[in-house]
């Protein structure tokens, strides 16, 4: 079976969120995932990764925007200054949690000009953190409306054009089923491009268990092909999270 971590922005909502490190450790995952983890002590967090034995895998760049607007400005034209000022702040906070990857998000735009402008953000961001590993995701629109980044071709089309060896793909089996209507056939497509893997059942976004989604199959391919690196439970709990973790077994 393939490495699983819990993403502690999900999973877990019924503790303060710095019980989560020790309840994850406690359910049997030896890995976790803060989209945002700017809205607390930097240090509490690396001393909780510590002292549960857990690796840190994943954060979200940019950080959240406090006035309630867009996340993420890598697409979006006439927005580079603020998402490069952005990116250093998350640099800022990998040095001390030392994420495997850091997602880049790209924001609400569309057309030629926003993927040009995607483009040469990536490039800026890979050469200015040359040794930290970038992700970039594709997102549904019927969950994030006019996300740029929404679709596989384009997600190939810009890493082909970064050419960055620490910039690939973040595979989201969720999104990819609600993007392409099968997760197999995208897998199969563009799964030699990912380094990062998040699932959740469909529909419901809850537990990867029945649904839509065979993830026995999924989870069983990715064991042939020999896929390394981490599959992030990234769901919304349909009740205590504990009680829904059957499917790790």
């Amino acid at each position: 079976m393939p490495k699983f971590c819990a993403n502690l922005s999900w999973l877990f909502p019924e503790l303060p969120f710095m019980e989560r490190f020790k309840a994850a450790k406690a359910a049997g995952f030896d890995a976790v995932e803060v989209l945002f983890p700017y809205d607390h002590p930097t240090q509490e967090i690396r001393d909780q990764l510590v002292w549960n034995g857990l690796t840190f895998v994943l954060m979200n760049c940019p950080p959240p925007n406090a006035t309630g607007g867009p996340q993420g400005f890598a697409a979006v034209p006439g927005l580079s200054d603020r998402f490069r000022r952005d990116f250093d702040r998350t640099l800022r906070y990998a040095q001390v949690l030392k994420p495997r990857h850091i997602h880049i998000m790209a924001g609400a735009a569309e057309g030629p000009e926003a993927e040009a402008t995607f483009t040469e953000n990536l490039r800026w961001a890979a050469a200015r953190a040359r040794k930290q590993s970038l992700t970039i995701e594709p997102i549904n629109r019927a969950d994030m409306p006019g996300y740029f980044l929404a679709d596989y071709d384009t997600a190939a089309r810009t890493l082909d054009a970064v050419a960055a060896p620490n910039l690939a793909l973040q595979f989201d089996a969720y999104h990819a089923y609600r993007i392409t209507g099968d997760v197999a056939a995208a897998w199969a497509a563009h799964g030699a491009r990912a380094v990062h893997i998040q699932i959740a059942g469909y529909p419901g976004r809850n537990e990867p268990t029945g649904g839509e989604i065979d993830y026995p199959a999924f989870f069983a391919r990715l064991d042939e092909g020999g896929y390394a690196g981490w599959v992030s439970a990234e769901y919304a709990p349909a009740g205590p999270t504990g009680a829904g973790l059957g499917w790790l077994s």
